[in-house]
């Protein structure tokens, strides 16, 4: 018998995007690539991950594509780890008869605006905002609201454009980069349309949720505004039972409104004491290496769920009785400069594992490499991972090791080395 197929619709370049692949084979199921450029993943070839090239920013392209394989191999399920593919996923899951969630409710949710409407409509605290198309309209709008403003584009992943605006100039000058872009990083058209919104005061975190269960809640760490790049998670969130209850309940409540409940959604919230509010909700599994941590922490691990859901298999993890704690910090730089030789990045890595509680110390960037401050994920350098047995033990461990891994990094007044 041919062995079943699990087709990913493209994939995150690190973090959980090979491990849905390796999911896949522990399953007894084959992982198929399908994407536009297999050299985008260094896992396709390392792991041996067979790739099919299409046109995935073109849903019909890709039902047949997966058509055509499907003459080949029975398919067990479409998915994706990827934000900007997870509504292409699901309409072929739909066109295929096989699990997935409600097309349409992805696509609506991946609308940033109209995301926002629906959540406003069902009682659903979410920041005052407004859907605007051009640098006047974004100017009129932020005058209506209130400075600062968040301006931020309608559809988009991991930070991407997300600025904090203090007056009219600031305004200006990032609607009118948002207004000129018409595709994203990875070559998609998107929308021309901005959101503009209120900036919510109080600590932020996400609420990682399953179906209709909140798993667990996770506090962040931000970068120095105007920008709002991840510097690090902890989890569990280290807050009180009834802020957590809070947090939860609204996830909850968000993920309902908009129609999911199918899989993993990653909701991120304001808390500013008992006002909470959704920043967004994402349809799909955590990105910043938070599905690892809930993994090391609660004993859960969401990435082998969503494969199980995906397949139409049952998903049976459950938190551990004996709950730890796991952080993540992630390493960046806040001038130009270079990573240092290839003794230095060694010894950086070697002393920053060595930290107590440490479990993993990763470069994303080769010695000698230049580097500048981050604006958004893409400026992430590398991260630590510590665990331990509650969340201030975890935290502190983290940035210890933190601490250790910054001595790859050399400003630029020394240059690169030779």
């Amino acid at each position: 018998m041919t062995q079943p197929v699990l087709l990913l619709v493209e994939s995150n370049t690190t973090g959980t995007g090979r491990q849905f692949a390796q999911q896949a084979r522990r399953l007894g199921i084959q992982p198929v690539l399908l994407c536009t450029d297999p050299g985008r993943y260094p896992y396709v070839a390392e792991d041996d991950v067979r790739a099919f090239v299409v046109d995935t920013a073109d849903e019909a392209a890709v039902l047949v594509a997966a058509q055509r394989l499907q003459e080949q191999a029975p398919i067990a399920g479409v998915t994706s780890s990827s934000e900007y593919y997870v509504a292409t996923a699901a309409a072929t899951a739909r066109a295929l008869g096989l699990p997935g969630p409600e097309a349409d409710a992805v696509r609506e949710c991946r609308d940033k605006a109209r995301q926002r409407q629906q959540l406003h409509e069902a009682g659903v605290g979410v920041p005052r905002h407004e859907r605007v198309h051009s640098v006047d309209e974004a100017r009129a709008a932020a005058s209506r609201i209130g400075y600062p403003v968040v301006l931020k584009p309608v559809q988009g992943s991991g930070s991407l454009g997300v600025r904090l605006c203090a007056d009219a100039e600031e305004v200006s000058a990032h609607a009118s980069a948002l207004t000129s872009a018409a595709v994203n990083e990875r070559g998609v058209a998107v929308p021309r349309d901005i959101l503009v919104e209120e900036y919510l005061r109080g600590a932020e975190y996400s609420v990682e949720v399953f179906g209709h269960t909140a798993v667990v809640v996770v506090a962040k760490r931000l970068g120095p505004l105007p920008d709002f790049v991840e510097l690090g998670h902890d989890v569990p969130a280290p807050i009180p039972a009834d802020a957590t209850a809070l947090l939860r309940d609204q996830a909850v409540r968000a993920v309902k409104a908009l129609g999911l409940g199918w899989g993993a959604a990653h909701v991120e919230l304001r808390m500013d004491g008992d006002d909470v509010r959704v920043v967004e909700v994402n349809p799909r599994l955590a990105g910043g290496m938070i599905p690892e941590l809930v993994r090391r922490a609660l004993g859960v691990d969401l990435v082998a769920c969503q494969v199980r859901t995906a397949v139409g298999a049952s998903s049976t993890d459950t938190p551990s009785a004996a709950g730890r704690a796991a952080a993540i910090r992630f390493l960046t730089s806040d001038r130009p400069g270079f990573i240092a030789d290839r003794t230095r990045t060694e010894r950086a890595l070697e002393t920053a594992r060595s930290a107590p509680h440490t479990e993993t110390a990763v470069l994303y960037r080769a010695p000698n490499d230049p580097v500048e401050p981050a604006h958004d994920f893409r400026g992430r350098l590398g991260h630590v991972i510590a665990s331990a047995a509650d969340a201030a033990l975890a935290g502190a461990s983290a940035d210890e090791a933190l601490r250790e891994l910054a001595g790859a990094l050399r400003p630029a007044s020394q240059g690169a080395e030779v």
